[in-house]
């Protein structure tokens, strides 16, 4: 039995956190001994992974800090777990010996497995993002040599969808050792969970769209308040869900005060079934201004949902040209285009509707758990 190592910073609700639990659940139990590694004791996954498989955390849950000084301790911790040696950390965060290494996520995760003692492991690592529009692990790395060096450790480096790891060779110049492997997507888990009851009242007199996501510059939702902004004035009547958590919370909500935008916009706060919200929902929108292979789309093709989407990573692949969902430039003015089309057009909406019914039907997580146990 092969011992698999999975290191990631959180568990705190992502997308790429997501694909991991589902990753885990569906691997062969009998072939491999899985342990997940967080850095950080947060998220709403933590429990179910203890139940299927070794998970452990190097520092306790911030809020779970009952004071100032137990608070500036673990910040002092975070702190210095950054900006030591990664040889050190790895040492100290790992002391057993594993046969396959895997960084899942960009940035801190890659730096420490690059700086792995165990010669004999593989090391894989995976990028779930557009590296080259979305150069956020920059942070980790005293300079793009530095991150170079260590994506050249790797045995394997996984993107999650071709224009992923087109835009990771633009940016680091790296051609080997590369693969594309789309997220594995629980179909029938999603349909499942999408009939669950919630407590939300639907006006069928409006078109319901939502989106879901982590409440942060990259996902758009500023710009996408903007366009419901600009929707209205144009006498437009619809309601937006909002379905995640994040930093900008508070900016949005004032937005949406200011803007007298509350009979237009929900924000729900994160779920852990967002699926039962997309599934009573009309439409899904995809704001964001960089993304990797997008899960949420993914799985509002799944249920059956008309998708409007600005053109970044991977929605290409997903949607076609056009083909099963609609996608607008990367820009505000051209979602706001999109979404006003598609809003006073319903033969745009039924097309787009039996379409994604037709995409939802090609996700099949066995043969996407197949390519990544022959990796492993």
């Amino acid at each position: 039995m092969k011992k698999v190592l999975f290191f990631v910073e959180s568990l705190s609700g992502g997308g790429a956190e997501k694909v991991l639990t589902d990753l885990v659940s569906n691997l062969d139990l009998s072939k491999y001994e899985i342990t997940v590694c967080s850095l950080v004791d947060v998220g709403v996954y933590n429990d179910y992974l203890k139940s299927i498989c070794t998970y452990k955390a190097i520092l306790n849950n911030p809020g779970d800090n009952k004071n100032s000084i137990q608070r500036r301790w673990y910040g002092l911790q975070y702190k210095l777990i950054h900006i030591l040696p990664s040889k050190w950390m790895y040492t100290m965060f790992f002391k057993e010996k594993y046969d396959v290494e895997v960084a899942f996520v960009e940035g801190f995760s890659t730096k420490i497995i690059a700086s792995s003692s165990n010669k004999n492991s593989k090391k894989v690592a995976w990028v779930h993002i557009d590296l080259y529009a979305n150069h956020w692990t920059q942070i980790e790395y005293k300079n793009l040599e530095e991150e170079v060096k260590a994506y050249q450790k790797f045995d394997h480096i996984i993107s999650v969808a071709k224009s992923v790891q087109d835009a990771f060779s633009k940016r680091f110049g790296i051609k080997e050792r590369l693969k594309v492997l789309y997220n594995p997507v629980d179909r029938k888990d999603i349909l499942e969970k999408s009939l669950q009851k919630i407590d939300f009242q639907k006006e069928t007199s409006l078109i319901h769209l939502v989106t879901v996501g982590r409440l942060e510059s990259q996902k758009g939702y500023d710009r996408l308040l903007e366009v419901v902004s600009k929707l209205k004035k144009d006498s437009f009547e619809f309601k937006l869900m909002i379905v995640g958590e994040g930093s900008q919370r508070k900016q949005l909500e004032n937005y949406i005060e200011e803007n007298d935008l509350q009979n237009y916009v929900t924000l729900l706060g994160f779920q852990t079934n967002p699926y039962a919200f997309i599934n009573t929902a009309d439409a899904f929108v995809c704001s964001s201004r960089s993304e990797g292979f997008s899960t949420v789309v993914t799985e509002a093709l799944i249920l059956g949902k008309p998708v409007v989407a600005t053109d970044c990573s991977g929605m290409t692949e997903l949607l076609g040209d056009n083909e099963y969902g609609m996608i607008t430039e990367n820009n505000t003015e051209a979602l706001y285009i999109g979404l006003k089309k598609f809003l006073q057009d319903e033969q745009v909406r039924s097309h787009y509707t039996a379409k994604s019914k037709e995409r939802g039907a090609d996700f099949d997580i066995k043969k996407t758990i197949k390519s990544i146990e022959e990796i492993l």
